[in-house]
């Protein structure tokens, strides 16, 4: 779990960014996206695969 810690001298805004970094680092949200929906084994290889071709396709351009 992910905590932020306002300081006296802090506003809100800046602990909320602060917050979702935090979030984003720890990988959180894609976690809470990737376990809203049941997957199938056949959909995850698939998923899986298309991202490696994606991957190889970049690292060939550059």
């Amino acid at each position: 779990m992910s905590e932020v810690i306002i300081h006296d001298d802090e506003n809100f805004e800046r602990a909320l960014k602060r917050f979702k970094k935090k979030c984003e680092k720890a990988g959180i949200l894609s976690d809470l996206r990737k376990h809203r929906h049941y997957e199938k084994p056949s959909e995850r290889r698939k998923r899986k695969m298309n991202a490696a071709m994606r991957k190889n396709r970049r690292s060939r351009h550059a």
